[in-house]
């Protein structure tokens, strides 16, 4: 067993930790009104998409999402939140320095003492759910899940579908398979671009995501018999007839919550990792923060 197996295997106790900090979170997430901007890297990016989605669908005022490596253009925040596992992340730390004087700055974090925890006003520290590996599973999914749960929804039952969802057997990709898409809709859109990255990252495999529908306009028509298109936390009986007919693999399984859905994926990345001979912790090029000199 690898490590990131046994972290993606640890998300559902994880997860049971994080409401915990329940209170801390409703503070520091919530705050209805507030006008926010969240931003992040690579894992940290997506989720940032996702949680600007969640907080708005809750009512909670616009939420804006952005890359730390691109700056967005400035609108009157009232407060910032930077999400970076290690608090190490160059970009993270420089978008932090640039907001205005008087913006609230808030980090989501798995290390206390990082350069981003202490640029910050408020720090959610989720130290608990912090992986060994160099690829992020069970921190983004845990903030997400934590969040939810601030937003007002009954994330209870997640944990126990997340474990009854482990111990099955997940999505078999078809014969031949050399090829990966995930769709999402709303908030699993960035949960689709969280699950691509993972293929890319432990597999070196060609992995893409796409908006649900907009996967019409262009992206159909390279699935083929070697394709595997998830469709994640959504459905839609017209577009997976189509994709069917080009001889991909169509998995739908709306039923399962989105993120544990994104456990799959991630399970899945780690065994198509592995089918090539490839050690799923020590991903090629990768290392678990991005420092720039």
């Amino acid at each position: 067993m690898n490590i990131t197996s046994t972290e993606i295997d640890s998300q559902p106790q994880v997860w049971r930790h994080s409401l915990a900090l329940l209170d801390r979170a409703r503070d520091l997430l919530t705050r209805p009104g507030e006008r926010v901007l969240v931003f992040g890297c690579g894992t940290s990016a997506f989720v940032a998409e996702a949680f600007a989605w969640l907080r708005e669908r809750a009512g909670l005022g616009e939420t804006d999402a952005a890359y730390a490596s691109e700056p967005h253009p400035w609108r009157p925040y009232d407060a910032v939140i930077g999400i970076s596992r290690s608090g190490t992340t160059t970009e993270v730390i420089d978008a932090l320095a640039a907001v205005p004087r008087g913006v609230r700055r808030i980090v989501v974090t798995g290390v206390g003492d990082s350069p981003a925890a202490r640029a910050a006003d408020d720090v959610l520290l989720l130290d608990f759910a912090d992986e060994r590996s160099v690829m992020q599973t069970r921190f983004p999914t845990t903030f997400l899940f934590l969040a939810r749960a601030a937003f007002g929804e009954d994330v209870s039952a997640l944990p126990e579908q997340a474990e009854a969802a482990l111990s099955a057997p997940g999505p078999q990709p078809p014969d031949g398979f050399d090829h990966v898409v995930y769709l999402g809709r709303g908030w699993t859109y960035g949960l689709a671009q969280e699950a691509a990255l993972k293929i890319r990252e432990a597999a070196q495999a060609w992995a893409e995501s796409y908006p649900l529908l907009d996967y019409r306009h262009g992206p159909l028509a390279v699935a083929h018999a070697g394709s595997l298109v998830w469709l994640l936390g959504t459905q839609d009986a017209d577009l997976e007839r189509e994709i069917a007919g080009t001889g991909a693999t169509v998995v739908s399984r709306a039923a399962a919550d989105p993120l544990v859905e994104l456990a799959l994926a991630q399970r899945l990345a780690v065994d198509t990792a592995v089918a090539h001979g490839l050690d799923p912790d020590t991903p090629r090029g990768l290392t678990r923060s991005i420092v720039l000199s």
